[in-house]
């Protein structure tokens, strides 16, 4: 019957490149052809997805251990103030989201970077005096993650290096690798509250620095920056010209005796993006919904970085429609009591744990002053069967049934990092078998030296 023929010719220095027969009396196709090449499959992973790289993923699903079936599993590893339920989020932050539903005004795609009302309230929520902020100051996201995210794809081109905290949360590193982006950890100092040893980050900038990221509070640290620390960090950011990355997700959410200085308050010329979100302080974190503030009265970072950060969120079409409706209430009209409410009961928390533990021999842990978690540091020297935190925190798993996360998950080991978020008789019932594991293995000075011996 009837045959066709479908030929894309080149030009110049474009040779042909599909010729293809078909015959339409439904007995035969014949495949197209490419020249010059011989069809097979070869269907491989792109770079970025191999340069992708969880360490947190990558230890816990390596510890291979099953948890004491005579035990309840309790788990003090997640970030999640969701997973018990004993802290949910507010009333007023739920009939929010269920009117904006009921109403079906924001069904439909929003402009990349948020609808400009919902920018505005973000904008009216964070604006003081000293850190003045308007609409177009304003990038939505999904999730501060995506706000991390957006902040160092626009400031770091591959080959250059960021400035990360160690022990830091483990999404720096794992989006910077992804995008080929080198690490540069500058330490925090145990001793002194977790504060930055300034010397050391200021010896990491050199001529490819494209950024400082500021945790603060931190995860997985539960600490907080006093306002002269800060002054001292935006002072080494200003003397190396140096923009920093402020991840403020836990802003706020600091203990009693404490006091949260958001870092965009404190100075007038370095150029700060801070990254935000629903997540902790609201309670929601499955919602998604984070942001950027662009703050930069010295116009340094201009245009160039406003335009990069609208380029970058138009990739995906926006956080979720229905949580933008909803934000202007959420974040206006949830009580105060609400949040007061769930920093005492973290505050408890932390006393308790921390009094729990600083009790044991051979731990020491590092009194925390808000977020969500605390660092105990494990005396491995009274511990010689274990070879490291990773073992240690495998132990603990099998024979107590409590998960908490090794501190080589954030690149510092020989500590482990406990959630304080879950019910208080819980929390009791975990230090009390942390004690009672630590009371089976640790060894004195003498027995530590003598099983060294026999190894």
């Amino acid at each position: 019957m009837d045959s066709y023929l479908i030929q894309v010719s080149g030009h110049g220095d474009h040779a042909p490149m599909l010729d293809v027969h078909l015959k339409t009396n439904g007995n035969s196709v014949s495949s197209g052809k490419v020249k010059g090449r011989k069809p097979r499959w070869a269907v491989r992973a792109s770079e970025m997805s191999k340069k992708t790289f969880n360490p947190v993923r990558a230890i816990v699903d390596s510890m291979k251990v099953e948890p004491n079936p005579r035990k309840a599993m309790i788990s003090l590893s997640l970030g999640d103030p969701t997973v018990f339920g004993n802290l949910p989020t507010n009333d007023e932050v739920t009939q929010a989201v269920k009117e904006v539903l009921d109403l079906g005004h924001y069904n439909g795609y929003a402009p990349s970077v948020g609808y400009q009302s919902c920018r505005e309230a973000v904008a009216a929520y964070y604006r003081c005096p000293e850190a003045p902020l308007e609409a177009q100051d304003v990038i939505l996201t999904s999730g501060c993650s995506q706000a991390i995210e957006l902040a160092l794809a626009v400031l770091a081109n591959p080959g250059q290096n960021i400035l990360v905290p160690r022990p830091g949360f483990s999404l720096y590193k794992t989006l910077a690798l992804s995008m080929g982006i080198e690490v540069k950890l500058y330490n925090l100092l145990p001793e002194k509250a977790w504060e930055i040893d300034l010397k050391h980050l200021e010896s990491l900038v050199d001529e490819k620095t494209a950024c400082l990221i500021v945790n603060n509070p931190s995860n997985p640290c539960g600490s907080v920056f006093s306002k002269s620390h800060l002054q001292k960090i935006l002072a080494v950011a200003s003397r190396q010209c140096v923009p920093i990355l402020a991840d403020e997700i836990y802003g706020d959410m600091v203990f009693a005796d404490c006091k949260y200085e958001p870092i965009a308050t404190l100075s007038t010329n370095v150029p700060i993006l801070s990254c935000g979100g629903l997540a902790k302080r609201w309670l929601v974190p499955g919602w998604r919904m984070g942001w950027i503030l662009i703050h930069d009265r010295r116009d340094i970072f201009g245009n160039e970085i406003r335009d990069g950060l609208l380029r970058l969120s138009q990739r995906i079409l926006g956080p979720c429609t229905i949580v933008q409706g909803a934000l202007e209430r959420i974040l206006h009209q949830t009580p105060p009591e609400f949040y007061h409410n769930t920093l005492s009961i973290l505050k408890s928390n932390a006393d308790l744990c921390y009094a729990a533990l600083s009790a044991i021999p051979g731990l020491r842990p590092v009194r925390p002053a808000g977020a969500m978690y605390l660092m105990v540091e494990i005396e491995m020297e009274h511990f010689p069967e274990f070879e490291n935190d990773v073992e240690f925190t495998e132990r603990l798993i099998s024979e107590q049934s409590v998960f908490c996360l090794p501190a080589t998950c954030f690149e510092y080991p020989n500590f482990f990092r406990v959630v304080i978020t879950v019910p208080e008789e819980m929390m009791l019932e975990a230090c009390s078998r942390i004690q009672e594991f630590c009371e089976m293995h640790y060894q004195g000075a003498e027995g530590a030296q003598d099983l060294e011996c026999d190894k």
